[in-house]
């Protein structure tokens, strides 16, 4: 029996998605520390949940405390389905947790409030009109 020969990858192939994360630290490297750092976070948020972006729409992912005072906010919007923080893209947060949405997409489109519900008078109908004069 002969051996099959083993196929040659190069180093380039096996490190290609090295590349793309030093194409990325570029592009933040302009931008201050803090929110380079929020915005590799929020990469990774995205390709970590892939498909699932969809189901988890309009949900907190993670809370986090910048000093004393400042809470961030990781989240989905619910209408663009980005990744968002609430320190670089704003947050109208959802009572429920289910239509949280980030400052952009809030402006453009407000947030639809429930109509109130008015109380619905009590249907009369002849058969309860004639009990009530059969009765008195």
């Amino acid at each position: 029996m002969g051996r099959t020969r083993k196929s040659k990858t190069s180093k380039r192939d096996r490190y290609a998605s090295f590349g793309d994360m030093a194409d990325e630290a570029d592009e933040d490297a302009d931008l201050p520390k803090d929110e380079a750092g929020r915005r590799k976070i929020k990469r990774q948020y995205a390709e970590l949940l892939g498909i699932r972006i969809e189901k988890l729409r309009g949900r907190i992912l993670n809370r986090e405390r910048i000093n004393k005072t400042i809470e961030g906010i990781y989240f989905i919007c619910s209408n663009c389905l980005k990744v968002c923080h609430s320190l670089d893209d704003g947050l109208t947060e959802d009572p429920d947790n289910q239509n949280n949405q980030c400052g952009a997409c809030s402006k453009a489109k407000p947030v639809a409030t429930p109509p109130a519900v008015a109380p619905k008078p009590a249907p009369s109908s002849r058969s309860s009109r004639r009990k009530r004069a059969a009765a008195s």
